[in-house]
């Protein structure tokens, strides 16, 4: 069923919004697609499918995924993400890669997900990580990710910027931009800092609420757990993903956390890979 509803979603450009609608209730009812164990699951709390269903919605009207698409995952846990992409990604054309420093997660995704569908594979990358792979062999930023140049058409990171520092987060923009196709996409959740965040944090509105003392431009809200939760700048940002080549293909669709507006919880950017790069 879903298959058949995930080939009819897109026409062009223009998106069935009813065909759409269906094909995520219908990944919302399958009882046999397979969710972690609650004691597995080091990605949050919630509705497991129900959240990767948001993010689907998410990556196909923001960020124009098709189900043709070459698709990798920087930062994919336990698989949150690319269970309802099984059900939207067409083979052959349509393939998945997750990557993640947390072996755990990629052994039960290569068990769970890749085992029943050929187009998904997981892949685990050992680099240190203060939250999650503190034994992790490699630094990040050491060597490149062992994924070819200019082969993809959407890539994502959701709720990973918001654990890194503003070396890795460059690294990973540049790896991004080395792996898109030219006019590629790339769609980023983080929190970000522009004028009128700043003040909602200030004013004690925002949850997480960071500490703005500092130079930036990243700023913590656990100053015994620094990497729980990190916000950058927004013209650093922005400039940043610009430096690497990448430009935003959309306005921000800020989030929630700064109390700001109704909608997904991270700030959303979606980027669009230069023609040339800079």
């Amino acid at each position: 069923m879903s298959a058949v509803l995930a080939e009819k979603v897109v026409a062009g450009d223009t998106i069935d919004e009813a065909i759409f609608a269906s094909l995520l209730k219908s990944i919302r009812r399958n009882r046999f697609l397979p969710i972690p164990p609650e004691e597995r699951n080091f990605v949050g709390d919630g509705d497991f499918l129900g959240i990767g269903c948001e993010f689907l919605r998410h990556f196909v009207e923001l960020g124009g995924l098709r189900p043709q698409h070459r698709v990798v995952e920087i930062g994919c846990g336990i698989g949150r993400m690319a269970l309802p992409l099984t059900q939207y990604l067409e083979a052959p054309a349509g393939r998945y890669t997750g990557f993640d420093v947390v072996s755990a997660g990629i052994e039960w995704c290569q068990q769970n997900i890749a085992a029943a569908y050929g187009n998904f594979e997981f892949l685990h990358l050992d680099f240190h990580n203060q939250l999650y792979n503190p034994d992790g062999r490699l630094a990040e930023g050491e060597t490149a990710l062992p994924f070819e140049s200019e082969s993809v058409d959407f890539l994502f990171m959701t709720s990973v910027v918001t654990h890194l520092d503003p070396g890795y987060t460059t690294y990973y923009l540049r790896e991004a931009t080395r792996m898109l196709r030219p006019t590629g996409r790339l769609f980023v959740t983080a929190f970000l800092l522009d004028d009128a965040n700043r003040t909602l944090v200030t004013a004690g509105k925002a949850r997480p609420a960071f500490h703005l003392d500092g130079a930036g431009p990243d700023y913590i809200a656990d100053r015994d757990h620094p990497m729980a939760a990190v916000a950058f700048d927004a013209d650093w940002f922005l400039g940043t993903a610009r430096a690497q080549g990448l430009h935003l293909q959309r306005p921000i669709a800020f989030g929630h956390w700064s109390s700001r507006v109704a909608g997904n919880f991270q700030d959303i950017c979606v980027f669009q890979r230069s023609q040339s790069r800079e």
